[in-house]
């Protein structure tokens, strides 16, 4: 993990505005998968739509970052700034090429979905390494207690403690996290 992981979204920013190249790139890394799952799974385009909004959501994202107000309120307003791209996006297709309009709760249910397991994966980076590696073992990729304990040299019923431990731990974490403010979705 670099040391600009560890970094708040608001000193990423700080650090993006002072021309830091690395900060810059950290700060793709870590929203890159939300802006592509906003645009695939919420909005339902295509890979190829997707990469575009992807380039114009971060070519934004460079160009304007000045203009944001709040530094902590990076994320929020990099998930207005790919849901206008996506609109956009859908509505030039639509001129292009007759499509049915996505239904718009389908995609705000996709959107709250994408919003929660980020929320998650951001609560996560802040366990322990160890924590890290078995929840991500048993929960995204679906190991049994009987290969995490082979894999890790640990005795399986050691797992379930441990995995109890380090929910609890992500359970606090996302506890002491602020809800998004009401009307935040653009």
């Amino acid at each position: 993990m670099s040391q600009l992981s560890a970094l708040s979204d608001g000193q990423l920013v700080q650090r993006c505005r002072a021309g830091d190249d690395e900060a810059w790139h950290e700060l793709v890394e870590r929203f890159s998968r939300y802006v592509y799952a906003v645009a695939t799974r919420g909005f339902r385009l295509s890979e190829e739509d997707a990469e575009d909004v992807f380039q114009d959501v971060f070519t934004r994202v460079y160009t304007h970052l000045g203009t944001l107000r709040d530094d902590s309120a990076l994320r929020p307003w990099i998930a207005q700034l790919t849901r206008r791209v996506c609109l956009d996006s859908i509505a030039r297709r639509g001129r292009e090429q007759p499509a049915s309009e996505p239904v718009s709760e389908e995609i705000a249910a996709g959107l709250d979905e994408i919003d929660e397991a980020f929320t998650v994966r951001e609560a996560l980076t802040t366990l322990s390494e160890p924590c890290q590696d078995i929840l991500d073992r048993f929960f995204a990729r679906d190991q049994s207690y009987r290969t995490i304990s082979d894999e890790l040299e640990i005795p399986s019923g050691t797992i379930a403690s441990r995995i109890a431990r380090c929910l609890s731990k992500l359970r606090v974490e996302l506890e002491g996290r602020e809800p998004p403010p009401a009307g935040s979705r653009g």
